[in-house]
């Protein structure tokens, strides 16, 4: 079995900063594209962010130059630092990726999601 751990979320005010890591664990041989995603109140799961295992990342046009993916490999792990954060990007983010298996298989997983507030 393979778990996704998020951490890191929290109530910061417009302009602040945060930074969320994923951590992969149980029975992996190897994680391969990662991604970040989020979903506000009302509305349909977003992507945010992706990083591929040799460091090439895609960005949604909300947050390209305030965001950056990044992933240390040797601990199955993803993080997005979040700077100059603003109130619409208040929502649940998620991580999920793509996992090959010890023993064989790839799959898809999900995180449970860490909450992100931007208030004053």
């Amino acid at each position: 079995q393979v778990q996704l751990v998020e951490s890191g979320g929290g109530l910061v005010q417009p302009g602040g900063s945060l930074r969320l890591s994923c951590a992969a664990s149980g029975s992996i041989f190897r994680a391969d594209d990662m991604r970040w995603y989020r979903q506000a109140p009302g509305k349909s799961r977003e992507l945010v962010a992706a990083i591929t295992r040799g460091g090439t990342t895609n960005y949604a046009d909300s947050v390209k130059g305030r965001f950056t993916i990044s992933r240390d490999n040797a601990k199955n792990t993803m993080y997005l630092q979040m700077n100059s954060l603003k109130p619409e990007d208040t929502a649940v983010y998620y991580c999920n990726a793509e996992v090959w298996r010890l023993g064989g298989g790839l799959s898809a997983y999900w995180g449970q999601g860490t909450q992100v507030t931007v208030s004053s």
